[in-house]
């Protein structure tokens, strides 16, 4: 009866493991991005992570597609892997907001393992980019996993209101949000502690005043007494 009990904690115990395995397997087998920046209009480093092959072969080269919103993006060196760029022309050149106009744009950066990322082993990739000025526009930077074996096409874009997990192969995503407003934090202070300066100030006032009118007070009653003695020595004479 107690073999019976412990085998049955046993399998109970192993399939839940196995469960949590597999649902953790499934949590992160997306390359996904993560930004250190999401305000509209400014710079962002975008990290890129891979953590697993293609079903168990080791990774090769990462290419990670721009969205149609940028223009460029600046990758940063990673001395396992090599890099290269490709770009694309432009039906209608665009003008950037310093005015000048391009006629293409970067479109894809590669990064080419030197020795081949094995499986379950994570490595990242960052860009550095300038997010558009568009709030809530939704980035969506596709990027192709090659292996020794196979590859895995990161490019499904999931219905809207959807989950990012509601599709087998995402592609790695952020959203663009309000830019925080500027110069606020010089002004406010200064207006906020004109009131209290103010405040310091008549306090500072009516602290002195009082000795003062003390001190006058003081004087004059010893003038009167100095006059009234004087009096009384003059009567005496």
């Amino acid at each position: 009866m107690r073999f019976s009990r412990t085998l049955k904690t046993t399998l109970a115990v192993g399939a839940t493991s196995t469960l949590m395995l597999l649902g953790l397997g499934s949590a992160s087998a997306h390359v996904s991005a993560t930004p250190t920046e999401t305000a509209a209009g400014s710079y962002s480093l975008v990290t890129f992570s891979v953590g697993h092959g293609c079903d168990g072969s080791p990774t090769t080269a990462l290419t990670i597609t721009l969205p149609d919103e940028l223009n460029s993006a600046t990758p940063t060196v990673n001395p396992n892997w090599t890099i290269s760029t490709t770009s694309e022309k432009l039906d209608t050149p665009r003008t950037l907001a310093n005015g000048s106009k391009i006629s293409e744009r970067m479109a894809s950066i590669t990064y080419t393992a030197k020795t081949p990322l094995v499986d379950h082993e994570r490595d990242t990739f960052t860009l550095s980019v300038q997010l558009p000025d568009a709030v809530g526009t939704t980035l969506h930077f596709p990027t192709l996993q090659k292996c020794e074996v196979g590859q895995t096409d990161w490019k499904e874009i999931p219905a809207a209101g959807a989950d990012h997990d509601s599709v087998d192969a995402p592609a790695p995503e952020l959203t663009v949000t309000a830019a925080v407003a500027e110069g606020d934090g010089h002004g406010a202070p200064a207006a906020d502690a004109a009131p209290g300066a103010a405040a310091s100030v008549q306090k500072s006032d009516a602290g002195t005043a009082w000795p003062a009118w003390l001190g006058l007070g003081a004087g004059l009653a010893g003038l009167v007494l100095g006059g009234l003695a004087f009096l009384r020595t003059s009567k005496k004479a």
